[in-house]
């Protein structure tokens, strides 16, 4: 991802661009551009006099320009065809544009990573029964494995905005021109509109466009942005939420990140096991949260045709969302490749609050041996009070089940209320049925579609 939005990539695209827009513009028979001036354009697109634009930036402040006249330099006899007709947009756009196409592509890789980690994880805990909180209080028993699919499930939401952007929103703006007119290109081709439209399209295409803004000012719309780093936030609202988490199971002892053999937690606490990578994932996260609001306002800010006032901040915010985003995969890669889980913590905090989850049975039990639901409703409460108080003030262990099973009034014998206590799978209701289903009939079909997939390569090639 350094690479791809390195400026080594972006000044190689630039003269890709040119010569492609070159080399089209003679394969539509424009008559002022010769085959030697194509391969010399080729034979130095990929090695780029650095110090010569560098110098001639510092003296006319304008970057593009200066690597038109650095491609000058090296190219005498093309010199005169470099950047023919076009606008500073038509190549910055257009190499902007296949920055956010490949570093999707990236991206999706990752995503795709993550969520078979995941899978993983998620079939190998399907049926090992956890306490489920709600407000961080203790609630319903679910399965270590039906909770990390939700997890699964936002990343494949992730993947959907994903598809969506590179299939509707992700398009090259095309050689249009200064006002998105194409006026300099229809003078260049004598009025032949034909011949500017088939431009417009080829050059999009060889630069891996399948899809071409119809309209645009001088800049593709910037509307673009907004889509990708919501898209891209929305990915750190995903690994955020894995992410604390996993630091709040961390602290309950239930479940932990990778700790290696010898890493240290604290300078001055030798035992602590801090979840640094979580909590690495939390700060990137929220740092990428705050990139699409620069991107609405620079989209809402694009006076008339075009403003310059988007240069500058998209250089910062477009880079570092895709950086940020790229991180945060790696570090949720990392963790989820291997969790650890604590299962005898797991089953210890379930049974210190499992006789407070079974009291809906035993009323629904003591209901049908012929008691009254509202009076054995008031003996379990009474009994409930007691014991949550002793729990919290006095650090006692549950007793409920004794308590009741020494209640006259409620026909529950100890033996029964064993037989809850031992078979804690009845709480969590159909969550391991839940995981199976969703795996086999959402997630692995999702997933199979990119069975064989990688990104492309980062080379940009001439």
């Amino acid at each position: 991802m350094q690479e791809l939005f390195s400026d080594k990539t972006k000044f190689e695209l630039w003269r890709k661009i040119w010569l492609t827009l070159a080399e089209t513009q003679m394969e539509l028979g424009l008559t002022s551009i010769r085959k030697e001036q194509i391969d010399e354009l080729k034979q130095f697109a990929m090695n780029i006099n650095y110090n010569v634009a560098e110098a001639k930036e510092q003296e006319i402040r304008h970057d593009i320009m200066s690597h038109v006249f650095a491609f000058g330099q090296q190219c005498p006899n093309a010199e005169p065809i470099i950047h023919l007709g076009a606008t500073s947009c038509d190549v910055v756009c257009n190499a902007e544009l296949w920055q956010i196409k490949r570093g999707l592509e990236f991206i999706k890789e990752q995503i795709i990573s993550v969520a078979r980690n995941l899978v993983h994880f998620t079939e190998l805990h399907k049926n090992l029964v956890t306490l489920g909180y709600t407000h961080y209080q203790p609630a319903q028993p679910t399965t270590i494995g039906k909770r990390a699919t939700l997890y699964i499930q936002d990343l494949l939401m992730d993947l959907d905005s994903l598809e969506f952007v590179e299939e509707n929103t992700l398009k090259a703006r095309g050689i249009k021109g200064t006002t998105g007119t194409q006026a300099s290109f229809l003078q260049l081709f004598n009025g032949d509109e034909t011949k500017v439209k088939e431009l417009d399209k080829r050059v999009s295409q060889k630069l891996g466009f399948e899809n071409i803004f119809s309209v645009t000012g001088q800049t593709y719309p910037r509307k673009v942005d907004t889509k990708v780093l919501e898209m891209l936030a929305g990915i750190g609202t995903s690994a955020h939420k894995f992410a604390v988490d996993l630091r709040l199971l961390s602290n309950l002892q239930m479940m932990e990140e990778p700790f290696e053999v010898s890493q240290t937690g604290s300078s001055a606490m030798a035992y602590k096991r801090n979840p640094m990578r979580s909590e690495r994932m939390t700060s990137l996260a929220r740092m990428l949260f705050t990139k699409p609001t620069n991107a609405y306002q620079t989209a809402a800010n694009q006076w008339l045709e075009r403003t310059l006032d988007d240069s500058a901040i998209r250089r910062i915010d477009i880079p570092e969302s895709f950086l940020l985003a790229d991180s945060v995969l790696i570090l949720y890669a990392n963790i989820t490749s291997n969790l650890v889980v604590y299962e005898k913590q797991i089953a210890k905090h379930l049974q210190r609050e499992l006789p407070f989850l079974a009291t809906e049975e035993i009323l629904m039990r003591s209901v049908a041996k012929g008691k009254s639901r509202q009076e054995i409703h008031e003996r379990i409460k009474m009994h409930s009070k007691e014991v949550a108080k002793k729990m919290k003030l006095e650090a006692e262990e549950n007793d409920l089940f004794e308590r009741i099973a020494m209640d006259k009034e409620i026909p529950m014998n100890a033996e029964e209320l064993n037989e809850l206590a031992q078979t804690p799978s009845r709480f969590a209701g159909r969550a391991e049925h839940q995981v199976n289903e969703y795996l086999s009939e959402v997630v692995k079909p999702r997933l199979k579609k990119y069975e064989n997939f990688t990104s492309v390569e980062m080379n940009v090639k001439v």
